[in-house]
């Protein structure tokens, strides 16, 4: 894409800014051929609270194997389910 872009006007607020972008195709401003992936490291995945029901003596053992390893019990089941994930999609891959 070649064609000259138009200049981004400045905007005095975010609700100005994002007016005018429902108004305006953004291929006039931007040359999106130009354009490179971002990468933005620090960003958290977003995370979604559920309800898990186990039983207090599997718990119990859960919450001695996190204190063992010194890390949240909350933490170390997450590790272990996407471990177990990542386990069963390798020997599904067979």
């Amino acid at each position: 894409m070649n064609k000259p872009t138009k200049k981004v006007p400045k905007f005095a607020s975010e609700a100005e800014e994002r007016a005018f972008w429902e108004n305006h195709n953004s291929t006039d401003y931007l040359d999106w051929s130009k354009a490179r992936r971002a990468v933005l490291p620090n960003l958290k995945p977003t995370t979604r609270t559920i309800s898990l029901r186990l039983p207090q003596h599997l718990l119990d053992a859960i919450k001695a194997a996190a204190n063992a390893r010194d890390v949240p019990y909350q933490s170390l089941i997450k590790i272990w389910l996407q471990e177990k994930l990542r386990l069963a999609k390798d020997s599904g891959s067979n």
